[in-house]
C-alpha cells in the first residue's frame, strides 16, 4: 500500500478530513482497493447490493404497466407514470445527492437513500387512489436519488483504477440483477398473491438489504467530507465537466441508451399480452429474465473495457442494441425473444462501459461528473419511454421501433465521435 502523510491519515474516529473547497494541494490519497483483496470484495458485495435494492423498487411496478391500465382506467403512457415519474425525479435528486454527499458522506447518504426508498414502496403498496400511488412512486425516485450517482463516484475514489472497470461492472451487473428480480419475481407474485402484496414484500426484502449494505460498506479512505463548498463551487464543478470535450458526448450517449432500454421494456409487456402472443403475465415475466443476459455482459463489459477501451464496447453496446430492435418487429414470438435478450445485452455493454468512462474522464470532482452523467441517463428513460407511449397508442410497436431506431442512430454517430478521440 502506498504511504500517505500523517495529515491524510484518518482520525481515530473513522471521520473523514475537512479540506477547503478550492484548495489546491491536497495528501496523496490512499491506494484503492486492488482486485481480489477483501476490502475489494466487501465494497464490490455492498454495492452489488445497493444496485439490487435500488433497481428492484425502481422498476418492480414496469411489469404491472398493464394492469395498472386497466384497474385506474388510464392508457399505456398514463400507466408509464407510475415508472417515469419515479426515474425522472431519481435523475432530479441525483444532483442534489451530489451536494450532500460532499457534505455528510457517501456511505450515510446511500443507507439513509436505501432505506427511505423502501419504505415509499411499501406505502405505494397500500396507497387507495392512482393519484397517491404515483406520488409515493414520485417520493420514492427522489429518494433513490442518492444511491447510483454516489456509487460511482465511490468506486471511482475507493477502488483501484487498474480494476476499476470490473468493479463497476459489477455493480452494473448488480443493477440488472435487481431490475430483473423487481420484473420477474413482480410478475409472479403479482398473479399468485396481487400486485399490492408483491410490491410490500419487494420493500421489506429491500429494507434487509440496505442494513447489509450499510454493515458490508468499509469507510471511506480516499473521500474527504467537504462542508465548506458553496453552491457556486458546485455549479463551478458542473460547467467544468460541461465544458470537457468528450463527456458531454458520454453523457448523451447514456441518455439514449436508457431512452431505447426503458421505451421496449414499458411497452413489450402491452405487445406480448396482445394477438398474436397473448402471453399471461408470469409467461412475460420469465421473458424478462433475459436481464441474467445484461448481468453476464454487464461484468464482461468492465473486464474487456479495461483491457481495449471504452470506445469499442459503446460501439458495440449499440450495434447489438440495433440488431436486438429489429428482431423485435418480427411475428415469431422465439425472435422477439431473442431481439429482447440483444437489446438487454447491448444495453448493459454501452451502458457499464461509458459509466466506468466518466470517472476516468473526470481528473477531478468526479461526483459531480456521474451525477451529471446519470441526470442524462435518467432523463433520457423517463422522457423517452413516456414518449415511446404515444407511439404505441396511436401506430403500434412498429412505430415504437422506429422511434427507438432514431435513438440508436443518433448514439451510433456520438459514439463513433468519441471513437475518433482514442480508445480511453
Amino acid at each position: 500500500m502506498q504511504s500517505i502523510s500523517e495529515s491524510a491519515k484518518p482520525a481515530k474516529s473513522g471521520a473523514p478530513a475537512q479540506r477547503p473547497p478550492s484548495s489546491s494541494v491536497q495528501a496523496k490519497p490512499a491506494q484503492g482497493a486492488v482486485r481480489g483483496s477483501a476490502a475489494y470484495r466487501r465494497i464490490t458485495l455492498a454495492l452489488f447490493c445497493s444496485g439490487f435494492a435500488t433497481f428492484s423498487l425502481l422498476y418492480c411496478v414496469q411489469p404491472l404497466l398493464p394492469e395498472f391500465a386497466r384497474e385506474f382506467n388510464v392508457g399505456a403512457a398514463g400507466a408509464s407514470l407510475a415508472l417515469s415519474l419515479s426515474t425522472a425525479l431519481l435523475a432530479l435528486s441525483i444532483a442534489l445527492a451530489g451536494i450532500v454527499s460532499e457534505r455528510y458522506g457517501r456511505k450515510e447518504l446511500m443507507f439513509a437513500s436505501m432505506a427511505v426508498a423502501a419504505c415509499c414502496n411499501l406505502l405505494a403498496a397500500v396507497a387507495p387512489t392512482w393519484h397517491l400511488i404515483l406520488a409515493a412512486r414520485a417520493l420514492e425516485g427522489f429518494a433513490l436519488g442518492g444511491v447510483p450517482a454516489v456509487a460511482m463516484a465511490y468506486l471511482s475514489e475507493e477502488i483501484d483504477q487498474a480494476g476499476l472497470g470490473f468493479s463497476m461492472g459489477l455493480y452494473v451487473s448488480g443493477n440488472a440483477f435487481g431490475g430483473m428480480m423487481g420484473r420477474v419475481a413482480m410478475s409472479m407474485m403479482a398473479e399468485s398473491f396481487g400486485w399490492r402484496s408483491a410490491m410490500l414484500a419487494i420493500g421489506v426484502l429491500d429494507l434487509a438489504l440496505a442494513v447489509a449494505f450499510v454493515l458490508l460498506l468499509p469507510t471511506s479512505r480516499n473521500f474527504m467530507r467537504n462542508g465548506a463548498m458553496k453552491l457556486r463551487d458546485h455549479f463551478s464543478l458542473w460547467k467544468g465537466h460541461l465544458a470537457h470535450g468528450r463527456l458531454p458526448l458520454v453523457f448523451c450517449i447514456g441518455a439514449l441508451a436508457m431512452g431505447i432500454f426503458a421505451t421496449s421494456y414499458n411497452y413489450a409487456g402491452f405487445r406480448l399480452m396482445g394477438a398474436p402472443f397473448s402471453l399471461s403475465a408470469t409467461a412475460i415475466g420469465l421473458i424478462f429474465s433475459a436481464y441474467i443476459f445484461g448481468i453476464v455482459a454487464s461484468s464482461w463489459a468492465g473486464a474487456l473495457a479495461d483491457r481495449f477501451g471504452r470506445a469499442p464496447l459503446v460501439a458495440a453496446g449499440i450495434a447489438i442494441s440495433c440488431a436486438g430492435l429489429f428482431l423485435t418487429c418480427t411475428p415469431w414470438l422465439p425472435l422477439v425473444i431473442l431481439g429482447i435478450v440483444l437489446l438487454t445485452i447491448g444495453f448493459f455493454t454501452t451502458h457499464s462501459a461509458a459509466s466506468s468512462w466518466v470517472g476516468r474522464m473526470a481528473a477531478t470532482g468526479r461526483g459531480h461528473a456521474a451525477s451529471l452523467y446519470l441526470l442524462a441517463y435518467y432523463l433520457g428513460g423517463s422522457i423517452l419511454g413516456s414518449v415511446g407511449g404515444w407511439f404505441w397508442e396511436h401506430s403500434g410497436w412498429n412505430a415504437v421501433a422506429g422511434f427507438m431506431l432514431l435513438q440508436v442512430l443518433a448514439a451510433g454517430w456520438l459514439a463513433r465521435r468519441l471513437w475518433r478521440h482514442g480508445r480511453t
